[in-house]
């Protein structure tokens, strides 16, 4: 059995580091911190606050979840970052990267000079959050094209309408298909088909701005949602992209085979009452410029 006098050094060589905080912030006791993931362990911190060492921001934050946990007494949970800009107050900077934290927070039934503490280990989740980030990316991403994909638009769709809604930022929506892109296929094969594919999506990628969230929508549809632009920027833009989209497709064009690109184009209204709302009126559009000759945009 392990001794009063041991049990300090069993505290000391735990690899995560172990904070005793009180309710208003004091760091009252630091143990382990081993594991030479961490930029620092702790130590010297004993008797600081963390509204001293932490900007605003990011001490209320911690605040919040010592309080949190002290009215719930339930474990708490939580995933953070901690980089350069949230240290202050110390001799030494904060992590030149950011390094990912998940807290296991727990009330303690004893008082320190009359304050309620907490016990808060924080483990290193960096390498873990950086594959959650990755294969994120990858569920997101077409495999084809590399842009984003359906699921992605679902995604973010109903966020910009709900941002239309709260604070009036026009969103503009753009759907487009390849015409005859069949042919290319029975013709000259899938991968032909494919490559006229991804040079809409280089044209795309070349003269959107990285806030357009431009995404495959499935086959040959793209879809692109403008935000923060008006709808007369946005017809602009649909303009200046079917002239790309033409010259960057003639190669495809041979013999018979005509080759181009039809066009809905749209805004959010506020009689839409759901994002899908928005993409019918759009898919409408679409349809309508196929309909009447294709190669050509149509804005309702």
């Amino acid at each position: 059995m392990i001794s009063l006098e041991q049990m300090p050094a069993v505290l000391d060589a735990l690899p995560d580091p172990a904070f005793l905080f009180s309710r208003s912030g004091k760091y009252v006791a630091v143990y382990g911190g081993r594991d030479s993931r961490y930029y620092h362990d702790g130590s010297g911190l004993v008797g600081l606050y963390i509204a001293d060492l932490i900007e605003a921001e990011k001490a209320n934050w911690f605040l919040g979840k010592i309080e949190e946990a002290l009215q719930s007494k339930k474990l708490l949970i939580e995933e953070y970052e901690l980089s350069n800009k949230d240290v202050k107050g110390l001799p030494y900077e904060g992590p030149q990267t950011p390094i990912w934290f998940e807290g296991r927070i727990q009330a303690l039934d004893f008082l320190v000079d009359e304050e309620e503490v907490v016990l808060w280990v924080a483990s290193n989740i960096s390498e873990r959050h950086d594959l959650e980030n990755k294969l994120r990316e990858l569920s997101d991403t077409d495999q084809l094209t590399g842009i984003f994909n359906r699921r992605r638009l679902e995604h973010d769709f109903p966020l910009h309408f709900e941002a239309f809604k709260r604070h009036a930022t026009p969103t503009d929506i753009l759907m487009f298909d390849l015409d005859n892109l069949k042919q290319v296929n029975d013709r000259f094969g899938h991968h032909a088909g494919d490559d006229a594919i991804l040079a809409v999506t280089r044209i795309c990628q070349s003269h959107l701005s990285k806030k357009d969230i431009t995404c495959r929508f499935g086959g040959d549809e793209f879809i692109v949602i403008l935000a923060g632009i008006e709808l007369e920027e946005a017809v602009h833009l649909s303009e200046k992209l079917s002239v790309e989209f033409k010259q960057g497709l003639e190669p495809f064009c041979v013999d018979n085979i005509k080759v181009s690109v039809s066009m809905g184009v749209t805004t959010i209204k506020p009689t839409d009452n759901s994002y899908q709302e928005t993409l019918r009126r759009v898919d409408q559009a679409l349809y309508t410029a196929k309909k009447n000759g294709k190669n050509q945009v149509v804005i309702v």
